[in-house]
């Protein structure tokens, strides 16, 4: 990848940590027994602190019954247009692969929509979301192989895959320049 991502601000993660935790009534220790996170790493978050993985959000979130986008969706405007290379990115501890969140569900609405930017080399392999969730995926470059692990399909520019998202899965870039854009559904 050409330039590292912006990082994500630490104060939105922190903000919505704290308000999801307490909506769910769960202490620090519980949170992070439930996420498999030490319990001093889930304290530095909250203290907005740290630079947490994508999958360190994803297994908090999962813990939480609550998506992705719930613990990193930037504060809302009337209007928001995000420029290509821009938004609140989150790259993986283990694969080379950004997530750019482009749109958090709605009231109601329950999906969510990222932009990913992934290289070849290690695939980024993913713990199963919260129950019902499906994925959608349109690749715009490259090329990538993605779905539940064992049936992931190689797909290429316009191709279009749908896929639970509950079940373990993982994306892979086949070329280099891979991007695609993910929408999440959550039922």
């Amino acid at each position: 990848m050409s330039q590292p991502p912006a990082r994500l601000p630490m104060e939105w993660i922190a903000a919505s940590l704290k308000r999801e935790r307490t909506r769910a009534g769960l202490s620090l220790s519980e949170l992070a027994k439930r996420a498999g996170v030490a319990k001093s790493t889930l304290s530095q978050l909250e203290a907005a602190s740290g630079n947490p993985g994508v999958e360190t959000i994803w297994a908090l979130a999962v813990a939480l019954g609550v998506p992705f986008s719930a613990l990193v969706e930037p504060p809302t405007q009337s209007l928001q247009v995000i420029r290509a290379g821009e938004g609140p990115a989150v790259a993986s501890e283990r694969a080379d692969f950004v997530a750019t969140l482009l749109a958090a569900s709605p009231p109601g609405a329950r999906r969510d929509i990222y932009h990913i930017r992934a290289e070849p080399g290690t695939a980024r392999e993913s713990a199963p979301h919260i129950p019902g969730t499906v994925e959608h995926l349109i690749v715009g470059s490259g090329k990538v192989k993605a779905g539940p692990l064992g049936e992931g399909v190689e797909l290429n520019p316009g191709d279009y895959a749908t896929y639970r998202g509950d079940v373990p899965h993982a994306y892979e870039a086949l070329l280099p320049g891979t991007s695609f854009v993910l929408v999440m559904q959550h039922v």
